[in-house]
């Protein structure tokens, strides 16, 4: 008879406490102490499997031999599950990576796999899992999107790599639908303003896509999704080595080409679109495992939606309607850590991204140019006091054909260019074990509306590990750049009109965020509480009402508000089922003063007041998984014309879809499943589709209430309930 004993702890070395250790096909088995040891004794001689799992944990097998009347010690570690509310490192809310638990902002963070419980052709439709963030459709020919942060429109919202704002205006709509999955480590989001770390657009939050270090990432891995309409997606990285440098080289593909209409308005319900991105990222090795790395990124996409008999040919035409866009970017990324005593690094990025677009016969060509580079100081004073001094430089310049760029006489092409230098500081200052306070300020200078100051204010109390409480205060900016931004402008046929010179907008903002870990024998539950407050000033506003065949911009002659609060749940059993929900209730507005009538409120669009996701995993024997997520929301408002027989508010609606997975030891894993299982399709997606070029527009008999195209009311995709099948595989090493 043998012993057999260890001790049971996580990643960062820390004791788990109540493991189950569990001998298979025996009934041996026993729990692990308060310390994370454990001991069975009396084991008969013989080879045997060990399960080892705890509630919050990756559950791990070995095999385990007895050969005499010995001790045998099996020391394990534990993996954190996925999207556990546990101590994850992130650096989107400070800049510098620090345990998700120890850090002053609320940071959410999101790996692949909780994606692929749902899984998507791009990062862009995986972010519809995250409770408070909504990929919004703009307009229901191009398929148009942007991403929506607590109800705020997506200009709001920054998306960086690795902490590089390289997303951002004209390539907002397409930047997360061209990285491949397989170069993804996790995604960090931040709800609420960023401006005194990441300067302008960072005003109603951000989308961190942390890529993976090559030296971590597997040999080989791939994945195949198709579905039942006709869509493929492709996804494939793959590592190797050249003397002291590692890379990543990643791909992602999507092809869909299927003209389907089953709403019968001679539209396609989708946009074709073809689409292929190659991503490679280096890391080199350095004395004194200083960073130093390099990636860059290409993107084309070709992608149009229209009249079902629309082709090439009549692009840019008035015969057939259709809107077309080809779509050609490139980006490099790079991190540099200087050889010095202290810890000084400097990053900067350069994209070009270039659009070739007809909407009908109304051409939009359009390129952006971003250069940015800045550099840091990151110095620890003491135990207590953590220190980020940096310098920040953005030159933008772009050029299209309309006359946001022309010349003040309207003879010249005069592209735009905005040097935008900022100056930023930081302290975290860890008072005690339970409080730390985070003080943080930047300066910016912009050519047209001078100087601009963001600070912000951020608190943390921690009395224990099962209580965490945050409280923070800051102010936001955003340097306008219209025709970049909202393709409503484009789309359909509305004239844009700007009202007069656009200031630049200001936010104050305020958060406070509680979580409550309650861990026990037979589960954890976790809970993310969080109320939000925001207040605009100068706020940029698209009036679609005063006449339907205009869209006016003009800055608010008032205020506006975005407040509410989120809460999400977690729940983890001993039995191998995972419950993940979260619901958010908003109220978005803003307040403009009218003639003789004060202030008028009016609700934002595309903001429902109540929405929510939800995803269940179950684990099956053999290997089995079985995964339901899905999305709801509740009435939004929607843009409608005078007299319009649509209603002004959308209903409730939820799209719910189901998995089944099948993990095989030779790291294959086989997936399908049904999306939008309720077979959810708006309703009224197109005005007028019969009349697109608006010929007939002005005919009192057929068309009394003056009625014209409109793209533009939109809540949801038009695609309903579809199967879809995919394989994955992976190599983890040599």
């Amino acid at each position: 008879m043998g012993i057999l004993k260890g001790q049971i702890t996580d990643e960062s070395g820390h004791a788990i406490a109540s493991a189950s250790i569990t001998l298979l096909k025996t009934a041996l088995g026993t729990k692990s102490d308060s310390t994370g040891h454990y001991v069975i004794m009396g084991m008969p001689l013989g080879k045997y499997e060990m399960k080892i799992s705890s509630v919050g944990y990756v559950s791990s097998a070995i095999e385990i031999f007895m050969v005499g009347d010995t001790s045998v010690r099996h020391d394990i570690v534990l993996k954190r599950m996925d999207n556990e509310v546990l101590n994850e490192v992130v650096i989107t809310g400070t800049m510098r990576e620090v345990s998700r638990l120890e850090s002053p902002i609320p940071v959410e963070v999101f790996t692949p796999n909780y994606f692929k419980k749902n899984p998507t052709p791009s990062l862009f439709d995986a972010v519809a899992m995250i409770n408070g963030v909504k990929p919004q459709l703009n307009c229901n020919v191009c398929n148009t999107d942007d991403i929506h942060i607590n109800g705020m429109e997506g200009p709001y919202t920054l998306i960086l790599i690795d902490g590089m704002p390289i997303v951002s205006a004209l390539p907002t709509v397409y930047g997360l639908s061209g990285i491949p999955n397989s170069m993804v480590e996790r995604l960090e989001v931040v709800k609420g303003p960023a401006s005194s770390l990441y300067g302008s657009e960072a005003m109603g939050g951000i989308i961190n896509v942390i890529t993976k270090n090559p030296l971590n990432a597997p040999l080989i891995s791939t994945d195949v999704l198709g579905t039942t309409w006709g869509e493929l997606s492709v996804d494939a990285g793959a590592k190797f080595q050249l003397g002291r440098t590692t890379s990543l080289l990643g791909l992602n593909y999507y092809n869909f080409q299927r003209k389907i209409d089953h709403n019968h308005d001679n539209f396609t319900d989708m946009t074709l679109q073809n689409r292929i991105s190659v991503f490679n990222k280096w890391n080199i090795a350095r004395k004194e495992r200083r960073s130093a790395s390099l990636a860059a990124r290409y993107v084309y996409e070709d992608r149009w939606g229209g009249e079902m008999s629309w082709n090439k040919s009549f692009r840019g035409s008035d015969e057939v309607y259709g809107e077309s866009i080809y779509t050609k970017r490139a980006e490099v990324i790079g991190l540099y850590q200087w050889p010095m005593v202290e810890k000084v690094f400097t990053q900067f990025s350069y994209n070009w991204h270039n659009q070739n677009s007809w909407y009908g016969n109304t051409p939009y060509r359009a390129t952006q140019q971003v250069a940015f580079v800045q550099t840091y100081w990151d110095k620890a004073i003491g135990a207590e006091h953590h220190f980020l001094l940096g310098a920040a430089m953005r030159y933008t310049v772009y050029d299209d054909n309309t006359p946001a760029t022309a010349s003040a006489d309207g003879i010249k092409n005069a592209p735009s260019k905005t040097p935008l230098p900022g100056l930023f500081v930081q302290d975290e200052w860890e008072m005690n074990k339970k409080n730390s306070l985070l003080l943080g300020y930047r300066y910016d200078h912009d050519k047209n509306h001078g100087h601009v100051h963001s600070p912000r204010i951020a608190y943390k109390f921690s009395p224990n590990s099962h209580h965490t409480i945050r409280a923070s205060f800051g102010t936001g900016f955003r340097v306008v750049n219209l025709f970049t931004e909202d393709h409503a402008a484009l789309t359909g046929a509305r004239e844009v009109v700007i009202a007069e010179a656009l200031n630049p907008e200001r936010s104050y903002n305020s958060n406070l965020n509680y979580i409550w870990r309650i861990p026990t024998d037979q589960f954890f539950l976790g809970f993310d509480i969080t109320g939000f407050y925001s207040y605009f000033t100068n706020k940029l506003v698209g009036d679609f009402d005063t006449d339907p065949n205009q869209i006016i911009y003009d800055n608010l002659h008032g205020h506006a508000v975005s407040r509410g609060i989120s809460w999400n749940t977690d729940l983890t059993f001993q039995f191998p089922l995972k419950l993940l929900a979260g619901i958010t209730f908003m109220d978005v507005y803003q307040k403009e003063a009218q003639e003789d009538e004060g202030y008028v409120k009016v609700r934002q669009l595309h903001a429902p007041k109540w929405s929510g996701t939800f995803t269940a995993s179950y684990e099956l024997p053999k290997r089995y998984t079985i995964d339901l997520s899905g999305q709801w929301d509740g009435p939004m408002r929607l843009p409608i014309q005078p007299n319009d027989y649509r209603p002004e508010y959308s209903p409730w609606f939820c799209i719910a879809n189901i998995q089944l997975t099948k993990k095989f030891k030779n790291g294959v894993e086989l997936y399908g499943g049904v999306k939008n299982l309720f077979n959810f399709v708006p309703k009224y997606p197109l005005m007028r589709p019969f009349d697109p070029f608006d010929q007939y527009v002005d005919d009192p008999v057929q068309n009394p209430n003056g009625y014209t195209f409109d793209t533009e009311y939109n809540y949801a995709s038009l695609q309903g309930i579809r199967g879809f099948f995919g394989i994955r595989y992976q190599i983890l090493r040599k």
